[in-house]
C-alpha cells in the first residue's frame, strides 16, 4: 500500500513521500525500505538515526528525530496494531468442512465457516457465519458461536458454552470445565469429599481472546461471565460463577478463585492471585505477582504486595504487627525530632 492510503484509511498525518509502497511491518532496528515501524517506547530513539524503515509511525513530538518518512499518531502503538493487521502474513483457512471431522446432524453450520480435520462437534449446536474451528477441537452439546469466532488447534468447549461474535481461543485452551466444587463428608466413617454438581455453563461476549492452555470453568449454578473485549493471555485460570467486567485484561499463570466479581477496564498483570468470593472495582490495576485476599472497593487503584506463606498463628500476629507499622514510624520520627539537638536546645532556651 502507499503511504498515502494508509494516511487516509487511519486519519494519520503523512510526512514524506506519498507513494513510498508498504508491503509489511518491522522492527526500527530491522525494517527494510518497504516496511513501516513505530516509536512507542522511548528507550527507542536512538534508532530513529539508523533505522532503514520506509516508515515510522511517531508522535507529533517525536517527528523531528524522524530522518525519513513519518505518519503521525497520537497512540503509534495503536496506529501499529491497525496497520499491522492489514500484512499479517499467516494463511486464512478456507471455507469447508473436512472429510474427518464428525459433527452431529441437529447441529448447525453457518456460511463460509471453516472446519478442520478431527474436529469433533456435539448434539444441538449453532455455529454462526465466518468461523474457523482448527484441528482437533471439540465442541461439546449445547454450545454456541457468534459470527467470526476463531478456535486453534486442540480447544475444548464442554457442554453449555455460549460464545459472542469474533472470539478468539487459542490452542489448548479448555472453556467450561468442571469448577473446584467439592464437600467434605464428614458424616462418612471414613469421611473424605463428594463433587458438586457444576450444572452452569459459561457466556463469553463478543471481541474476547483467551489464551493458550487457560480454562475458564463452568458456573456451579449460574454461568461464569465474561463481559465484551476481556483478554486472557496464556495459562490463566478462572474460577467457576467468575465474573469479568468488559474490556478488562488478565496477564498470564493468573489465577481467579470462584465467584469473585472483577469490575471493566482492570489490568490484572501475571502471577496475580485472586482469593474468592472478592469484589474487584473498575479500573483496578493489581501489580505483577501480588495475592488479593480482600475487596478492592475504590475504584481506579493499583495494588501490589505478596508475602511467602508461614503457619497462620504467625501470620496472624505477623499482620498485626504490620497494620501497626505506620503509627510506629510516626511514633518514632516524632520522637526523634523531640530528641533532635535543635528542639534540644530550644527547649533550654525556653526554661
Amino acid at each position: 500500500m502507499r503511504l498515502q492510503q494508509l494516511a487516509d484509511q487511519f486519519g494519520l498525518e503523512l510526512r514524506g513521500e506519498p507513494n513510498h509502497i508498504i508491503d509489511g511491518v518491522g522492527t526500527l532496528k530491522d525494517a527494510t525500505p518497504n516496511q513501516i515501524s513505530f516509536l512507542a517506547n522511548p528507550s527507542y530513539t536512538p534508532q530513529l538515526a539508523t533505522t532503514t524503515a520506509g516508515a515510522v509511525l511517531i508522535q507529533a513530538e517525536n517527528a523531528d528525530r524522524c530522518q525519513g518518512n513519518a505518519l503521525i499518531a497520537a497512540d503509534p502503538y495503536l496506529a501499529y496494531a491497525r496497520i499491522a493487521s492489514l500484512f499479517d502474513p499467516r494463511p486464512k483457512s478456507p471455507p469447508g468442512i473436512h472429510e474427518n471431522a464428525i459433527i452431529n446432524s441437529t447441529s448447525s453450520i453457518g456460511t463460509d465457516a471453516s472446519i478442520g480435520p478431527n474436529v469433533v462437534i456435539g448434539e444441538n449446536c449453532v455455529i454462526k457465519n465466518g468461523c474457523t474451528i482448527s484441528a482437533g477441537t471439540v465442541i461439546g452439546p449445547n454450545c454456541t458461536m457468534g459470527d467470526g469466532c476463531h478456535l486453534y488447534p486442540n480447544v475444548t468447549l464442554n457442554d453449555g458454552v455460549h460464545l459472542g461474535n469474533r472470539v478468539i481461543i487459542h490452542a489448548g485452551a479448555v472453556i467450561g470445565a468442571d469448577g473446584f466444587g467439592i464437600a467434605f463428608a464428614s458424616d462418612k466413617e471414613s469421611g473424605g469429599w463428594e463433587k458438586v454438581p457444576q450444572i452452569g455453563g459459561v457466556t463469553i461476549g463478543d471481541d474476547c481472546e483467551i489464551g493458550a492452555n487457560s480454562c475458564v470453568d463452568r458456573g456451579a449454578i449460574d454461568d461464569t461471565i465474561l463481559e465484551a473485549d476481556v483478554r486472557i493471555d496464556n495459562q490463566v485460570q478462572i474460577g467457576h460463577n467468575v465474573h469479568i467486567g468488559a474490556h478488562t485484561a488478565v496477564a498470564g499463570s493468573t489465577g481467579i478463585a470462584g465467584s469473585t466479581r472483577i469490575g471493566r477496564y482492570c489490568l490484572i498483570a501475571g502471577k496475580v492471585g485472586i482469593s474468592g468470593h472478592l469484589t474487584i472495582a473498575d479500573k483496578s490495576t493489581i501489580a505483577a505477582g501480588s495475592n488479593v485476599l480482600k475487596d478492592i472497593d475504590q475504584a481506579g487503584q493499583t495494588w501490589s504486595g505478596s508475602i511467602p506463606a508461614q503457619p497462620i498463628r504467625q501470620w496472624q500476629r505477623t499482620l498485626v504487627q504490620l497494620l501497626k507499622l505506620n503509627s510506629l514510624y510516626s511514633r518514632t520520627k516524632q520522637l526523634e525530632k523531640s530528641n533532635s539537638p535543635q528542639q534540644q536546645a530550644q527547649g533550654k532556651k525556653d526554661d
